[in-house]
């Protein structure tokens, strides 16, 4: 069947090598790899019949991938991490070059050219893996993360340049007129897709979108993102830089978000071809025969990045464990290298002998970056046991010191907004935050702030959580909580705590550990969409109350009773079954209209009693025997399940 059956066992070996890195807790990237090295024509065992054009169809997986990243780029990304970001990268990225060069050049004995070419492919980190990372350790949205994603995007974004740059190095004698005129040209054509981009390309994506086709519309995205790739082929240029600047273009449009959701799908599709072809020339037997060679280069490489990343993480201000993060979790060589590696080597600008040591390197250091990056906390717990006395600086504090006041250990968007409130009710606080800029948003606003590491016990002793009366813990990351709750526990045993948790199993360790309340964020807004879903659908408010509370007791009740010290805590939930608080809506037939609650004699009919009514938006806690019902009315009804079933039918029966 040719190309026909050799797609189906690429498709198939696929899926099949996406579930094993699933299983292990890998990126799916690395199961596509497994996959060609499985059916690749080194080891035969399932063969490929057409390798050369399922190398052309990969081509047009890194056209979608690169489309995809235009589309999806967007400077509110890098905004908050900006300067590192925008500046750093950039010198990260010379540096590494310069390192790996001198490893091709003095080490492996290779040519200037290829030396380069190697630097400038290990000078790239993972995107994918590091994501996949962050995810699993529960630390995606912490300072050290978000610095790794801006510094990322700005990573991926160097591959279009170097795409165009480092081909031209072939030929030396012409080189920087090549150079100059691949400059020219892409300035033209830049500019040609400027005026396409605010004048045509909108007016054309709105007509499309107004046949109301969704296949037109995906078919249309996609002719564009290959159409002006093979343009810029045409014109002398990359033809994945043609498709970046389509996705560039195509971002600034109404449409952007819409098209990005509908090229997802086909551009996983064509990726999943290009990381199976990258795997098909994975060697084993170089492996084997350079071993040694290999892991030195991994040893180095590893080494030499995480130091880099290190140092420009210091150099730029950030302190405490966000250098060892980044060093920890950017090491790596990432899938852009595989793109560039691929157009080093269809120019013969690498061999596939340097194309296999860079294939082999970047695999290792992918499967070690989940282990690597673990070892962030424990090393920062080990440094900071040597060098105990780390710096903190104190703003806004009463020179009186602070007692009985409330510690927020995190000046986040949870942290920003409940220090508001409290300041609002004049309640005494103080935040404890490592991100300098939200600790000039906090001095902005005046309110009491020290610039640490809150899982620092020095830290935590200056924002005097010996006297507090309560610790609130807003930020997301697992093991920077767990942390700060074990180091209070220690300074004051009797301190309440209310954490913030991502999971039932971050729930269940840190109650585990003696928090006293735990609350997750996402779950709690779950449960407000849903109310507000139900309120449009015009289900009573006290029935979405009865449900929202029962879905909390569902989840929460568990927990509570699998803690001693929670068992008090269990048995009032339990006891909260037998004894409701519910409310009724009195409708403007209903025949406690105009009656008081002592003609009506509630309790003695009922055996329910009223303890609240709102009326208006105004509540009345706990009306007297005289108090008069109307049309309206929520009145709040405290008793057992059958004593609320009768006050329930009284209230909507026809006669009293």
């Amino acid at each position: 069947m040719g190309i026909a059956a050799d797609l189906s066992i690429v498709v198939v070996a696929g899926l099949v090598g996406a579930i094993i890195a699933q299983q292990l807790k890998q990126p799916l990237l690395l199961g596509y790899i497994l996959a060609g090295i499985i059916v690749g024509p080194y080891t035969g065992i399932v063969p490929i019949t057409e390798v050369h054009n399922i190398e052309l169809l990969a081509e047009i997986g890194v056209a979608l991938l690169l489309f995809a990243l235009g589309i999806e780029f967007s400077l509110k990304e890098l905004k908050p991490v900006r300067v590192i970001a925008l500046i750093g990268t950039p010198i990260q990225i010379v540096l590494t070059l310069a390192y790996g060069l001198a490893i091709g050049h003095y080490l492996l004995g290779l040519e200037l050219i290829p030396s380069l070419w190697l630097g400038a492919l290990f000078s790239l980190s993972s995107t994918m893996v590091t994501l996949k990372t962050l995810m699993n350790q529960g630390r995606l949205g912490t300072l050290s993360s978000r610095v790794m994603v801006g510094m990322l995007i700005v990573q991926d974004l160097a591959i279009v340049p170097m795409m165009i740059i480092l081909p031209q190095l072939n030929n030396q004698e012409s080189g920087l007129p090549f150079l100059g005129l691949a400059a020219l040209r892409a300035g033209i054509f830049l500019g040609v897709m400027f005026f396409l981009g605010t004048r045509v390309i909108p007016r054309l994506m709105t007509y499309i979108a107004g046949w109301n086709s969704r296949e037109l519309f995906l078919l249309s995205i996609t002719a564009m993102g290959l159409g002006i790739g093979y343009t810029t082929y045409l014109f002398g240029l990359s033809f994945a830089f043609g498709a970046f600047v389509a996705g560039l273009v195509l971002s600034e449009s109404d449409y952007g978000h819409q098209a990005l959701s509908d090229i997802i799908p086909v551009r996983d599709l064509f990726v999943l071809l290009f990381f199976v072809s990258v795997g098909m020339l994975f060697d084993p037997a170089f492996l084997f025969a350079n071993w040694k060679i290999v892991l030195l280069v991994v040893f180095l490489i590893s080494v030499g990045k995480a130091f880099i990343f290190g140092v420009l993480a210091a150099l730029f201000r950030y302190r405490n464990v966000v250098p060892l993060a980044l060093g920890l979790g950017l090491f790596q060589v990432g899938e852009f290298s595989f793109v560039l590696a691929r157009v080093g080597l269809s120019t013969n600008s690498i061999d596939r002998e340097l194309y296999s040591l860079v294939l082999n390197i970047a695999i290792i250091t992918m499967v070690l970056t989940p282990t690597i990056s673990k070892l962030s906390a424990p090393l920062y717990a080990l440094r900071k046991r040597w060098f105990k006395h780390e710096s903190h600086q104190t703003i806004n504090i009463p020179k009186a010191g602070m007692h009985d006041h409330v510690v927020i250990a995190g000046n986040g968007k949870v942290g920003q907004y409940i220090a508001q409130v409290l300041q609002r009710l004049n309640f005494d606080f103080v935040l404890i935050e490592l991100d300098s800029r939200r600790v000039d948003l906090a001095k902005s606003a005046n309110h009491s702030v020290i610039y640490g590491d809150a899982s620092q016990e020095v830290v935590l002793n200056a924002a005097n959580v010996n006297t507090a009366r309560l610790l609130l813990v807003t930020t997301p990351a697992s093991f920077t909580t767990q942390s700060i709750v074990d180091h209070v526990r220690r300074i004051n045993p009797t301190l309440h705590i209310v954490a913030r948790a991502e999971g039932i199993e971050q729930m269940r360790n840190l109650y585990d550990r003696g928090v006293y309340e735990v609350v997750q964020p996402k779950f709690e807004a779950s449960l407000e969409i849903t109310r507000q879903a139900l309120l449009h659908l015009n289900i009573p408010a006290t029935e979405i109350q009865k449900f929202t509370d029962a879905i909390r007791k569902e989840l929460y009740t568990p927990l509570y009773q699998e803690q001693k010290k929670h068992e008090l805590l269990a048995q009032l939930k339990g006891a909260n079954h037998l004894l409701e608080l519910t409310w009724v809506t009195l409708l403007s037939d209903s025949p406690f209209i105009d009656q008081t609650i002592k003609d009506l004699a509630i309790r003695n009919r009922t055996g329910a009693s009223v303890v609240g009514v709102m009326r208006e938006g105004d509540f009345s806690p706990n009306p007297g025997p005289n108090y008069r019902f109307a049309g309206g009315d929520l009145v709040a009804v405290i008793g057992n399940v059958q004593q609320f079933g009768v006050f329930e039918t009284l209230a909507k029966k026809d006669t009293v």
